[in-house]
């Protein structure tokens, strides 16, 4: 098994008196898609800048591919792709002078007719001037210049703010791309719905910890599921209450909804012994899901 393309053990970091960091540990295995979860000052930004070596942490050890981020230098720099969460560009340059500046930055020859390819699919013309961009244009200008090496590593802090659904599903077919292709993708977001899409794991941080870590697919099934259903006759509503794991049943005519959690199977067998005319039952959510972990913070 290839050894993690990032790790982090123990990581700590402190803003004066407030911990943004409380010994994390996490891992990223090699050739996933890795959703990277939390509202705003859970600690997700800066953990990324210190694997970037953008900032230095307190206590705690970190890998990124395989080196230290304090030692590997422009070698390394060189193996990922990064999108920062709020992007700066010099605008005094073109979109293309941009792009070129960049790839001179990082060391590395970059193929030009993949870059236009790229402009093209994400509708970004290199021939503008970066001064009067909108904000879905300066992440347009963000994505090309993070995917345009074909790194082995992307590290992707909320790629996808500001730009309209269109540009967002070419993101999501860039990183299924890139993953096929053999890298690893290390993706912040606010919107869930797309790291549901396009994450094969994710790792859920609150207050600066790892809180839940896992297969997307596992932490949908450990979410509380809603149900509706409507009976031929008056609802069973004391079994209902009664079935483990069921709870804020209500009962309106003939209709009761609840939520259940865990397996269902107890549940069903209930339904299947009445006469049920319909039953409401989506799919779990990740969002479902990842609000279970901040119920506390509401």
């Amino acid at each position: 098994m290839a050894a993690p393309v990032i790790r982090c053990a123990a990581l700590e970091k402190h803003f004066g008196d407030v911990v943004a960091l409380d010994r994390l540990d996490l891992e990223v295995p090699h050739g996933q898609v890795v959703g990277f979860l939390g509202p705003n000052g859970a600690g997700k930004s800066t953990t990324i800048r210190i694997l970037l070596d953008l900032a230095r942490p307190d206590g705690g050890r970190v890998e990124v591919l395989g080196s230290d981020p304090r030692a590997g230098g422009p070698e390394l720099r060189r193996r990922i792709g990064y999108i920062p969460g709020e992007l700066r560009l010099d605008e005094r340059l073109t979109v293309d002078q941009t792009l070129r500046s960049w790839a001179r930055l990082r060391g590395g020859v970059v193929d030009q007719a993949f870059v236009d390819e790229l402009c093209e699919r994400v509708q970004l013309d290199p021939s503008r001037h970066t001064k009067g961009l909108s904000s879905g244009n300066r992440r347009k200008v963000g994505l090309v210049g993070a995917f345009m090496s074909r790194p082995e590593l992307l590290v992707l802090d909320e790629p996808t703010g500001g730009l309209d659904p269109l540009i967002q599903a070419q993101f999501q077919t860039m990183v299924e791309e890139a993953r096929g292709a053999g890298a690893t993708v290390f993706l912040s977001s606010h919107v869930l719905s797309e790291v549901q899409r396009v994450a094969s794991h994710v790792i859920v941080i609150r207050r600066g910890r790892a809180v839940a870590t896992g297969a997307v697919d596992e932490l949908r099934a450990s979410a509380r599921q809603p149900f509706t259903a409507w009976f031929a006759g008056d609802p069973p509503e004391a079994e209902l209450r009664a079935v483990p794991g069921v709870s804020c049943v209500v009962v309106r005519g003939r209709e009761a909804s609840g939520v259940v959690e865990g397996a269902p199977a107890a549940l069903l067998g209930v339904l299947g012994r009445f006469p049920v005319e319909h039953l409401h039952w989506p799919e779990p959510d990740l969002e479902d899901a990842f609000l279970r972990f901040y119920e506390d913070d509401a």
